[in-house]
């Protein structure tokens, strides 16, 4: 499946470089006759857009190295740097096309549209919304970030493209020449894009918060084995599209004995990898068989309830041996764990002195 996958990135990858060669060719050729430094620009971000093409290949080669003992969780986040690298590309092309286009502005020469040349510039809008579509449907079919970019950017050239045709009109038709205006425009929606795209890849490889459905879709898939009470803590970590390693917890009666856990995680762990593919490694919570601490928790429910920032308890747990109760508690990023922890802990000690409190401090990480 992951060889499938790679040959599906890398087919349309070439179809991307062959697509945009043709592209460049026909608009330097048709820039050059015309003089025209908005479709020679936008030629050579067709060349950038056919360099990225090479670059996902090379990425996606790259990334689908078997894992060794250097990198054992193997090799998939270089795709993420690929994205990254044409990101760069991207920027680099539109910053060298603004200095081009400030040049031209300054010093504007006497571009010339016949129709020949439109004709090329509608071609080549064309050409780039057919691209972009390909680019899409084989990056949604692949989940690679990296031809969805490409997409994404080819779709902006088949608006840029158009912006030609405005200089265009407005030389042929009021002998106006904008082409320099035009062409600053193209520069600096190339650089947005390509400060979208480098912000998307980052994404990634700084974090990114967890994905609420497969967060719930995992948490009810987890919920509905007999004797799990309760899916929490659910934290993924993506090391490329075709490897996601995880943990979560899980809630389970204090009776319950070291065999059954051992079935009951065995059976979720592998359960997750067939369903969602993804490798997790599953904890335990104890709760209480017994309803004799029923009072405690409900006294902690509203406890929690007065205070804003906490979005959830879990994990409670009270140890007879030596009085000590035990629970997780999620707390909003904007607030002070501790100190909220603390508030929540001095309001419990008054009701129950007798009892010490082990809180840990969980953060949500759903988006």
């Amino acid at each position: 499946m992951v060889m499938d996958r790679e040959r599906e990135i890398v087919r349309a990858s070439v179809y991307g470089i062959a697509g945009n060669l043709l592209l460049v060719a026909f608009k330097l050729a048709v820039g050059f006759v015309s003089h025209s430094i908005a479709i020679i620009l936008d030629g050579v971000n067709n060349a950038t857009d056919a360099l990225s093409s090479i670059v996902t290949i090379v990425g996606t080669k790259l990334a689908g190295r078997r894992p060794d003992r250097r990198h054992p969780f193997g090799y998939g986040r270089v795709e993420y740097l690929t994205s990254v690298v044409i990101a760069v590309i991207i920027l680099v092309a539109g910053v060298v096309s603004l200095r081009e286009s400030v040049v031209k502005i300054i010093h504007p020469g006497t571009p010339s549209y016949s129709v020949v040349t439109i004709a090329v510039i509608v071609v080549a809008i064309l050409a780039k919304i057919a691209i972009g579509i390909m680019f899409k449907r084989f990056g949604d079919k692949t989940q690679c970030e990296a031809l969805i970019a490409s997409g994404v950017d080819s779709n902006y050239d088949a608006v840029l493209s158009a912006g030609t045709l405005v200089v265009a009109a407005a030389q042929n038709l009021w002998g106006l020449n904008i082409d320099g205006i035009v062409g600053l425009i193209i520069s600096l929606v190339v650089c947005k894009a390509g400060i979208e795209v480098l912000r998307d890849a980052l994404g990634p490889i700084i974090g990114l918060p967890e994905d609420k459905k497969l967060v719930n879709a995992i948490a009810t898939y987890v919920n509905g084995f007999p004797g799990v009470r309760g899916t929490y803590d659910i934290v993924l970590d993506n090391f490329g599209p075709n490897e996601v390693l995880g943990g979560l917890h899980i809630e389970v009666d204090d009776a319950t004995d070291a065999r059954q856990i051992h079935e009951l995680t065995r059976k979720i762990t592998e359960g997750l990898a067939e369903k969602f593919h993804i490798r997790a490694i599953v904890g335990i919570y104890a709760a209480n068989s017994q309803g004799q601490f029923a009072d405690m928790r409900a006294d902690l429910q509203k406890i929690v309830a007065e205070e804003p920032a906490i979005g959830q308890v879990h994990g409670f747990y009270v140890d007879t041996a030596d009085a000590t109760v035990y629970f997780d508690m999620v707390v909003d990023f904007s607030a002070d764990g501790e100190a909220v922890r603390d508030e929540v802990v001095k309001a419990l000690a008054a009701r129950y002195p007798d009892y010490s409190f082990d809180v840990v401090i969980d953060t949500d990480y759903e988006e």
